[in-house]
């Protein structure tokens, strides 16, 4: 008796110990599955630059391969529905700017997500302002030189834009009704082939963020006229913003964050959050992202909130006042 008994009980102990291991190594698989930062955005644009940059360092601070997973298309529309629709366990992530977060729902009448019941705010890392640059086969040296060349061609000229229906687009249109020019904003599927035109003077000027047009700017090959903001940008001090100019309303900051789908356990929001906060604090990366133009700021998820709650209203006031019909 006393043998089948320990044979019974030792028998338990080997189940319980199995289990153990087999739960040990699953929660191992779960905590080492690949990360996916969806970008709405094509390669080579000043959003995909950022993302990979912090996804090298974030591969590090959360010990799993951090994958940057470009779905370009719409002013990154198709990014944030594949955020809806991704499984909220913790491995996928959304960074976006304040255009497909604060101003998508604003132009479009059904954009596909609406973002306080389909999302929930990670963490804010960083602010910028968006900017008007020559191409360098454009004659003007400033913008007062750029206004008198469109006049000169008849008071006609395109100025490229990222996306459609985009705060780059109420900018352009802004500057032409101010100075009496006759602007078409053209739109493009991102920064990148924007960039890659006014690069091969297909296009005089274009609207954009700071991180798409810096490190040209350093090299020569265009020029930034004005910014957006309430002020002058420290790393480009000669250049005046929109305000000094005469074009009022642009003085609201942007911002880039991350997102992730509704649901998402708080543990894998608080870890990948915290990852983040290490990883902005590291001084190469401060500096790579000042460098490209932005102000390093990292905001906990009900900052994020709340600043793209305001960022939201105050443009709702601007479209509206535009005359801008939702699409």
């Amino acid at each position: 008796m006393e043998c089948f008994v320990f044979t019974r009980h030792a028998a338990r102990l080997a189940r319980a110990l199995l289990f153990a291991l087999f739960a040990v190594g699953a929660a191992h698989a779960q905590s080492g599955k690949p990360i996916h930062i969806l970008v709405g955005f094509p390669p080579g644009g000043g959003t995909d630059a950022v993302a990979r940059t912090l996804a090298e360092k974030l591969k590090d601070e959360l010990g799993t391969q951090v994958l940057v997973d470009n779905r370009p298309g719409a002013g990154g529309q198709i990014a944030a529905i594949a955020l809806k629709t991704a499984a909220p366990d913790g491995t996928t992530f959304f960074i976006s700017h304040d255009h497909t977060v604060s101003i998508v729902p604003l132009v479009m009448k059904n954009p596909g997500f609406v973002p306080a019941r389909d999302f929930v705010p990670v963490a804010g890392f960083a602010t910028f302002v968006n900017a008007l640059a020559l191409s360098g086969g454009t004659p003007a040296a400033d913008f007062a030189e750029w206004v008198a060349w469109v006049k000169k061609q008849g008071g006609k000229s395109a100025v490229g834009i990222p996306a459609p229906a985009s705060v780059p687009e109420f900018l352009v249109k802004s500057v032409g009704e101010k100075f009496a020019l006759d602007l078409v904003a053209a739109p493009y599927r991102g920064s990148a082939p924007m960039m890659a035109d006014m690069l091969g003077n297909q296009i005089p000027a274009g609207v954009g963020s700071l991180p798409d047009f810096m490190e040209n700017q350093r090299a020569g090959k265009l020029r930034i006229v004005a910014v957006m903001g309430d002020k002058r940008q420290a790393a480009l001090p000669a250049v005046p913003t929109f305000a000094e100019l005469g074009v009022a309303g642009f003085d609201e900051i942007p911002f880039y964050g991350f997102w992730a789908p509704a649901g998402t356990p708080k543990e894998a929001i608080d870890r990948f959050g915290a990852g983040l906060a290490r990883v902005a604090a590291q001084p190469d990366v401060r500096e790579k992202l000042t460098n490209w133009g932005l102000t390093v700021q990292y905001m906990p998820p009900a900052q994020l909130a709340a600043r793209e709650r305001a960022y939201s209203q105050a443009w709702a006031q601007i479209v509206k006042k535009s005359g801008f019909v939702p699409q």
